[in-house]
């Protein structure tokens, strides 16, 4: 046995016997008459508590990938400030004014422009590909952030090769269901179909993946060492878990 293995043995038999202590604890105080309605008034609030911190975690994520996207239009509006001030700053000082035959050419070319493009707009528009989400990669900034005890041996190269298999799944779950239908053969439609009935309300509009997509497109071994590295992407908020149905999604954020 690895010494990596045994210490995670060692680190699981230590939090259940520590589990167990305090429950037998609790066990003990529930038994007191006095304590009972107090102990269900707290378990009350703490159930209150839990779908409230979910719904600040979701406000959260929604704040953050606001502020990532006003972030790309600050700098994108930046740019063109630059560019704007760049040719107030740079225009000639005496322009050349145009011949007669460069107003006649102009004027013909344009008229020709005009009868090649209105044939071109009787055509159909060609639909533009679908975009797909994927998982970034983890920055060694934000691997050097990970707790240790969430890490463990784990490296930062192994934490993205798993981010690139994620990636992977994504793709070709996605692909097949930006495919019509007529073009799948039998496998493909069941994959197709198994992808529909896993959707649920809070899924819609987001990408997301299962294990067992994870087996299907993909080399990489769905085992402890895999959800240990779910736990640092979540972390990292790269991914979020939506749970039903006995089935655990990993929606990419």
């Amino acid at each position: 046995m690895a010494s990596s293995d045994l210490e995670d043995l060692c680190f699981h038999i230590n939090t259940k016997i520590s589990t167990i202590k305090k429950t037998l604890q609790l066990r003990n105080i529930g038994q007191e008459p006095s304590l009972k309605s107090m102990l269900c008034k707290i378990g009350n609030e703490m159930v209150f508590l839990h779908d409230l911190l979910n719904k600040m975690e979701t406000e959260v994520q929604q704040q953050e990938k606001l502020k990532n996207l006003l972030k790309e239009l600050q700098k994108s509006a930046e740019r063109d400030q630059n560019e704007a001030q760049h040719l107030r700053e740079n225009i000639p000082p005496h322009l050349p004014k145009p011949t007669q035959s460069c107003i006649t050419g102009l004027t013909v070319k344009c008229e020709e422009q005009t009868k090649v493009v209105e044939p071109e707009r009787a055509k159909k528009p060609t639909k533009d590909p679908r975009l797909i989400k994927e998982v970034p990669l983890i920055t060694a900034e934000e691997f050097e952030s990970v707790p240790a005890y969430m890490k463990g041996r784990l490296t930062y190269d192994q934490i993205n090769a798993v981010v690139q298999d994620i990636n992977k799944a994504v793709v070709s779950k996605y692909k097949i269901l930006h495919q019509p239908l007529k073009s799948m053969n039998a496998a493909v439609r069941n994959l197709y179909h198994r992808f529909l009935e896993e959707e649920t309300k809070d899924t819609k509009g987001e990408f997301f993946i299962v294990e067992a997509d994870i087996k299907e497109f993909t080399q990489l071994k769905v085992d402890k060492r895999f959800h240990r590295i779910l736990n640092i992407l979540r972390h990292c908020q790269r991914v979020r878990e939506v749970r039903g149905s006995r089935l655990v999604r990993y929606v990419i954020c």
